[in-house]
């Protein structure tokens, strides 16, 4: 039984062809024309109910459904209709003889009218305008797809969202250009279905009366007029249903993404505009003052408008003071209750509170408020929440908290980005635009003002709101301001980390590994490793962008390495090889690597170059050889560009922390590993490979020390 309710709907479908071939018995036809009539009002209103298209996805593979069980109903009603041979009081069914007689009313040629008019308000209205929405909406939802989806990357990298959210906007995404892609094939059917009604008409009236003439059911014009009242009472049972199933059809590719229902936005929406319903009022109960214009309706209409405009207003007016009392009294109690600077700095504990450095701090110009302040909707602080609980989860480090404040020696646009004080980053965002990054060949041109994207240094422009959806499809990401602040602020963040790890958040690392590794922390610290060498160690990590979530591993590891050296930059190498599922996660894309690689002969000088002193190992790199390798990979960064991917370059582990410190100088972006942290599993794709230029390269001039 379980197994027949989980297959019902192919049952269903099945049955319904059934229809077309099987004669039905007039009891029957009247129970499913009622049924069908009853699905169509259910489809209606879940239509009108609905916020948004994809809570109703299953509609286009319904619509197909709910059209082939009219058409078989059609054929079956046809075939009652058509087999009438006198022996009953009426052809057809008693619900269709019941709504023939209802619309015809004894005139047979009014009926015939209405009749036509309903099958071509729903043909040439309904029917072909939601068939041009729904073909328009599924081209744009198609062509808006690339830009959507480099949104969502641009938030994930921001860490706005995290991976399960940016599966799930994806997701999102391939459903909804499905559905309309469905839905464009789908409006089809009901335009066919539309034509096919009125094919079916002609037929049972044309044949109607040819079969009732054979069959001496009585002279023409009986005949005629049996066969007119069943033919519009078949029409008229089978067109309701189409009529609402084109509605809800029109309904659903013109819905918008929204908060609320259909009623609900209707009701909200023009409760906000009084003054227009006031204006109506006013307008008809002028009408209804001249002469020659019917009074009474005009004025029972305008007077009623004008109340309902006046009601309105009146609860709009006393919502804005309420909300105007709210926000007053705070602002006047700080006022009264706030003291004095000078009163303030007269006690000398509160002056050296001035000497306090904040690890990130964050100033903005008076037009950014607005984004930072809870108060009046800013939601920075709820994205600066989630960017650090992303970061944590991806590279074990809880990101301090960041001080924000507004600054009048910046300009209204401006914000500035400091770490211990001193400001490392800087940017300029326009709060009533949106900021679109100009892809490699846009398919148009945007009008807006150019700028550089400050996290990336993207060519970009701010575009006003109402091009957003054409830069879209032009294959512009479109940004909003507040993402534009954050993903800078986050991206500011992340290449600083490592200097805002320092002791005190070492030993809090320390002390939560301690509740599910105590013996390893006891034989660890401080007897083989000291805190100070911990910090150095995590540094170096972070630095490189190595995640240090997994600190029981990096503290076996160290101490392990610590047996046979002493050299941290060593024991930083031998942690890296034991995190290599780490750090394949962190740079690998579905399985793909894609690297710049550097020639045996090129290895074996920059080996060479490695000189030792007291201090440790240096590398002592000849200024051409130092040109040449940078001036190669500069070329390279384009193809990465290109890919949209982290740059990365592939050595021996012997010289990769050499090389990563000199690269870092010229290119602070580009990811140095060895091959020794790459898992076996992984498909390395060489972008390009560095090689000895020997005209460059002369050996006899003064080395370099880097």
């Amino acid at each position: 039984m379980r197994r027949i309710f989980q297959n019902s709907i192919a049952l269903l479908v099945v049955v319904i062809v059934l229809f077309l071939i099987v004669p039905l018995p007039p009891a029957l036809l009247d129970i499913l024309i009622i049924t069908n009539i009853s699905l169509s009002i259910v489809i209606l209103m879940v239509t009108m109910t609905i916020s948004e298209a994809l809570e109703f996805s299953i509609f286009p593979s319904l619509l197909l459904i709910t059209t082939l069980f009219r058409l078989g109903l059609n054929v079956s009603t046809t075939r009652s209709i058509l087999g009438f041979d006198g022996s009953t009081s009426s052809p057809g069914t008693q619900v269709i003889q019941t709504f023939g007689e209802m619309i015809t009313q004894g005139n047979i040629v009014l009926g015939v009218i209405i009749f036509f008019i309903i099958v071509l308000v729903q043909f040439i209205v309904i029917t072909k305008g939601a068939e041009r929405v729904a073909e328009v909406a599924a081209r744009f939802t198609l062509d808006a797809m690339p830009g959507k989806q480099m949104a969502i990357d641009a938030d994930l990298s921001s860490g706005l969202i995290d991976e399960q959210q940016a599966r799930e906007r994806r997701s999102k995404i391939q459903r909804e250009a499905d559905f309309y892609g469905a839905m464009d094939g789908a409006t089809k059917i009901v335009k066919g279905d539309a034509i096919m009604s009125l094919i079916i008409t002609a037929v049972n009236l044309i044949g109607g009366i040819i079969i009732g003439s054979l069959n001496g059911i009585g002279d023409l014009g009986t005949v005629a007029q049996t066969y007119s009242i069943a033919t519009i009472g078949d029409g008229l049972v089978s067109q309701l249903p189409a009529l609402m199933i084109s509605t809800a059809t029109g309904m659903i590719v013109t819905r918008s993404v929204s908060d609320g229902s259909l009623n609900t936005d209707v009701i909200n929406q023009f409760a906000r505009q009084p003054r227009a319903i006031l204006t109506a009022g006013a307008v008809l109960i002028i009408l209804g003052i001249i002469p020659g214009t019917p009074t009474v309706p005009l004025l029972i209409v305008g007077v009623g408008l004008a109340v309902l405009g006046y009601l309105m207003s009146g609860r709009i007016e006393r919502k804005e003071a309420a909300e105007l009392v709210q926000t007053d009294e705070p602002a006047e109690a700080d006022m009264t209750a706030a003291p004095s600077e000078t009163d303030y700095y007269k006690d000398i504990n509160n002056v050296y509170g001035l000497l306090n450095v904040d690890p990130i701090e964050m100033e903005f110009g008076y037009s950014l408020i607005s984004l930072v302040d809870e108060s009046s909707g800013g939601k920075l602080i709820s994205r600066i929440v989630i960017f650090r609980r992303q970061y944590a989860q991806d590279m074990g480090f809880v990101i301090p908290s960041i001080r924000l404040h507004d600054s009048s020696a910046l300009g209204t646009n401006q914000y500035v980005v400091k770490i211990k004080g001193e400001e490392v980053a800087r940017g300029e965002i326009l709060v009533d635009y949106y900021l679109a990054l100009e892809p490699v060949n846009p398919a148009g041109e945007i009008d807006g003002i150019e700028t550089i994207e400050p996290a990336y240094g993207i060519p970009s422009r701010w575009i006003l709101p109402e091009n957003k959806e054409m830069a879209e499809i032009y294959g512009y990401t479109v940004i909003d301001p507040l993402s534009v602040m954050q993903t800078h602020l986050s991206e500011v963040v992340r290449r600083h980390a490592y200097e805002l790890l320092g002791r005190a958040e070492v030993i809090q690392l320390v002390e939560n590994l301690k509740k599910t590794a105590p013996e390893l922390v006891e034989e660890a610290i401080p007897n083989v490793l000291s805190y100070a060498n911990l910090e150095r160690i995590l540094r170096n990590l972070l630095k490189e962008g190595v995640p240090i979530r997994d600190l029981a591993t990096i503290l076996e590891t160290a101490v392990d390495s610590l047996m046979t050296t002493k050299d941290i930059d060593m024991v930083c190498e031998n942690i890296r090889v034991a995190l290599s599922r780490t750090i394949t996660r962190r740079f690998c894309e579905h399985g793909q690597l894609r690297v710049v690689t550097l020639d045996a002969e090129v290895e074996k000088r920059v080996i060479s170059s490695l000189s030792k002193n007291e201090q440790g190992i240096y590398l002592a790199m000849g200024p051409d050889l130092m040109q040449g390798i940078v001036t190669q990979l500069g070329d390279y960064l384009k193809k990465f560009n290109d890919l949209s991917q982290t740059p990365i370059v592939l050595t021996s582990q012997v010289i990769r922390i050499y090389l990563s410190r000199m690269l870092s100088q010229f290119y602070p972006s580009v990811y140095v590993l060895s091959f020794n942290e790459i898992t076996s599993d992984v498909q390395i794709q060489s972008l390009g490979n560095i090689t000895l230029d020997k005209a460059q390269v002369r050996p006899e001039r003064k080395a370099a020390a880097v």
